[in-house]
């Protein structure tokens, strides 16, 4: 079929930046800087089932899933949020994948050789791979999500895959590791794919968008947020706004569920305490996806207050983290799994966390009726003002930059730079480990 209007731009800068990381492998090897050492990638060539030819399927599941067609619009920021824009975009996580992969093809130390990498990605579109397993005609066959990567990568140039048994291979995965980690052996319908439980995966590294607690293959990196400056004075700008914004409201929440019909949950108790101390709480109202892609929904309200309500969900992690940070607005978190236990990379240490978040357990405001106003109101205002401008001095750090920005916004490392550094510094102690002949598992 032939591909949306809107798309054909994008196809066409992957393939442009495709053929210019394709140079001859000999001359790319010795015009690489001596910066580039322990830091060379090189990006494993995948037939387009695997990636391109996924975007041209875009609408393929809808209505069963929604058409993410419009999401590829600008190197896979979405379209602008209105005309003028020069900064936000209605993105969404569903490509996170094509996004990240268009920003490595710009990264410096690109290497043609694989034999010369220190690491190797894998562009493979998992998260829209895994469409077909959940909404398509292949719905019950879900623990074959992979395999077709797997016999391509042990039979075309093997060499690649078993030098170090994958140990060295890292992909994205626009999704929660819980979507991808259904028991291979589970009797269908299950919802999820297996692709993270298949042993052939076991040893690459998969950054993912919220990690469980105990694989070791697995991170988690920043939800994609709305806005990605393309230059210096852009950021700057806006971090300049979120700093002087007054913050007239305590507290906000961003977000569904908590109906009183529910089950007690924090949700509901948030809800509660919002609609009874209204001169302390400002509620935008997300149910049924309405948030998603209209950033000032949410973002103005965000700028208005002081704290921002962090909750759980159907899974602990959520993208209003960092769309709070970015505004300025100091995280109210109330399980540690939310993001204490899952951003490593990009959020500061655990024992830092009280720098520039507040912790309130969830099980002290539905059970024991903590009022979380009285808790944020006995914070000193002298506090609230550091922890703001440390969370302002995070907001680089968890943004994705647009793609072709300019060398001084390169300068401020953003999540896909510390994505990318994570993963090759995880791949490079664990190689180590392998060498002094520690057993870590190698897979077929």
């Amino acid at each position: 079929m032939a591909p949306p209007p809107s798309l054909l731009p994008f196809l066409f800068l992957v393939f442009a930046a495709v053929c210019n990381a394709r140079s001859d492998p000999a001359t790319a090897t010795r015009s690489v800087p001596d910066e580039c050492a322990g830091r060379r990638i090189h990006i494993r060539r995948l037939p387009p089932r695997f990636n391109e030819q996924l975007l041209l399927n875009c609408p393929a599941y809808h209505p069963l899933y929604d058409d993410f067609c419009p999401y590829l619009a600008n190197g896979a920021l979405g379209h602008k949020t209105h005309n003028g824009s020069r900064s936000w975009y209605r993105t969404d996580p569903i490509v996170l994948e094509p996004l990240f992969h268009r920003r490595l093809l710009e990264y410096p130390c690109l290497a043609p050789d694989p034999s010369a990498a220190d690491a190797v990605f894998l562009p493979y579109y998992a998260a829209l791979d895994a469409l077909r397993y959940l909404y398509g005609p292949e719905v019950n066959s879900s623990h074959e999500h992979g395999l077709n990567l797997f016999d391509f990568l042990s039979q075309d140039h093997p060499g690649i895959w078993a030098r170090r048994g994958g140990h060295d291979h890292f992909l994205v995965m626009a999704g929660r590791a819980w979507d991808f980690s259904q028991d291979p052996a589970a009797e269908p319908p299950v919802w999820g794919t297996s692709f993270l439980e298949l042993p052939e995966f076991y040893n690459v590294t998969a950054l993912v968008l919220e990690s469980r607690a105990w694989p070791w293959q697995e991170q988690a990196i920043p939800y994609p947020t709305s806005f990605h400056p393309a230059n210096l004075p852009l950021l700057e700008s806006w971090i300049a706004r979120a700093r002087r914004s007054r913050r007239t409201v305590l507290m906000m929440f961003a977000g569904g569920g908590g109906s009183p019909n529910s089950a007690p949950n924090i949700r509901r108790s948030i809800r509660a305490e919002c609609e009874n101390r209204t001169s302390h709480c400002e509620m935008v109202d997300c149910s049924n996806g309405v948030c998603e892609h209209d950033p000032i929904r949410f973002m103005r309200p965000m700028l208005r207050a002081s704290f921002c309500l962090q909750p759980p969900g159907d899974t602990p992690t959520r993208r209003a983290t960092f769309d709070g940070i970015i505004a300025g607005c100091i995280p109210v978190f109330f399980e540690e799994a939310t993001a204490r236990s899952q951003y490593g990379w990009h959020l500061p240490p655990p024992e830092e966390y009280p720098s520039f978040s507040v912790h309130i357990p969830k099980e002290d405001v539905v059970g024991r009726g903590l009022s979380i106003a009285d808790v944020l109101l006995g914070i000193p205002a002298v506090e609230v003002g550091r922890m703001r401008e440390r969370v302002l001095e995070m907001a680089p750090r968890v943004l994705y930059r647009r793609h072709r920005s300019s060398p001084g916004l390169r300068s401020h490392r953003d999540a896909i730079d510390l994505a990318v550094e994570g993963a090759l510094q995880r791949i490079s102690g664990r190689l180590r480990s392998l060498q002094a002949g520690n057993s870590l598992y190698v897979g077929p």
